[in-house]
């Protein structure tokens, strides 16, 4: 009996290591630039190409010589290989430096009967219980089990349920997803 614990237990401790191993050698995400950051563009040689701009509504950023070209999406590394590779034609041996001056695109919105809705900047990885919160948590009428988060994907729009009480007496801690950007919480 006794053996049949050690071994549990050694196991258990064993999964539980690999699973943090396998998680670490991940290593964090690339941030990608969505609307609404402020990038710091340097081009060394040529002054004129060297921008701050920020990434519009639609995406795209706009450079001398370059012209207009999409930003969204991209890892810091793939803009700045992009920009390298067009300022090229222009630039002998150009250095382009690109850095993410102010993060403008990671916010997530909070709507319905909570006590201060709005929308709410991501510094971090964010869960449906603390938007919620940071929203100044649900007032008396909100309707616990019904609330709703709106993921956009391009022109399509996913529903994600969410009951409050559930997670709140710890079942159903699935549902406590991590928002993304964009991501809309729907109090009924």
């Amino acid at each position: 009996m006794m053996n049949s614990r050690f071994l549990l237990t050694i196991l258990t401790l064993a999964s539980l290591f690999l699973a943090e191993s396998a998680q670490a050698n991940e290593g964090p995400r690339a941030y990608t630039i969505g609307p609404g950051d402020i990038l710091d563009i340097s081009v060394w040689k040529d002054p004129e190409q060297s921008r701050v701009v920020t990434v519009l509504p639609d995406g795209t950023i706009a450079l001398p010589l370059i012209g207009q070209f999409t930003a969204e999406g991209k890892t810091v590394a793939d803009l700045k290989g992009e920009i390298l590779a067009k300022v090229s034609r222009y630039v002998s041996d150009p250095v382009v430096t690109l850095i993410v001056q102010q993060v403008g695109s990671m916010r997530i919105y909070v709507v319905g009967k909570v006590n201060r809705p709005g929308q709410y900047p991501m510094h971090t990885n964010l869960t449906v219980i603390q938007a919620l919160s940071m929203a100044g948590g649900l007032n008396p009428f909100a309707k616990k089990e019904k609330i709703k988060i709106l993921r956009h994907h391009g022109t399509d729009t996913t529903v994600i349920p969410f009951n409050y009480n559930n997670v709140a007496e710890g079942e159903e801690l699935t549902e406590n997803i991590d928002l993304q950007r964009g991501d809309t919480v729907v109090v009924p």
